[in-house]
């Protein structure tokens, strides 16, 4: 299966990747078929070189049924060539508990000032009931 992926390359802590067409089986930074670009995550997201692609060849894989991985995925998304993905699973983070104690109190107030106006309601009539003599 043909993937669209990164392949990384740079020095230590400086890290620029490539954007390739390769079968799923090789590895990472083997053998590829294709180049189709550069991402270089060091450099400000306004940069233009930032991001260089062929869109031609990207589209061509694409066609020939090269499928992207989620981060080359949302690379093309952002340049408009594909669709951007869906958003993933991101979960809230667990809060310590000193900070999770002081929005408690935060909240409390809160809670306290908003009083909805109550809704008077009538009381059905009870039915008398007769107590066995």
């Amino acid at each position: 299966m043909l993937k669209l992926r990164l392949s990384i390359g740079g020095a230590k802590k400086r890290p620029v990747y490539k954007i390739v067409v390769a079968d799923s089986r090789f590895p990472r930074d083997g053998r590829f078929i294709e180049k189709l670009g550069f991402y270089n995550p060091l450099l400000p997201k306004d940069k233009k070189e930032r991001i260089g692609i062929e869109e031609e060849r990207v589209k061509h894989w694409i066609s020939k049924g090269a499928k992207p991985t989620v981060r080359v995925a949302r690379i093309l998304g952002e340049l408009g060539i594909m669709p951007m993905p869906a958003a993933g699973n991101n979960p809230q983070k667990a809060i310590p508990k000193k900070d999770r104690k002081k929005e408690e109190t935060k909240e409390a107030p809160k809670a306290e000032t908003k009083e909805a106006p109550k809704a008077e309601t009538k009381e059905a009539p009870k039915a008398e009931t007769k107590e066995a003599p």
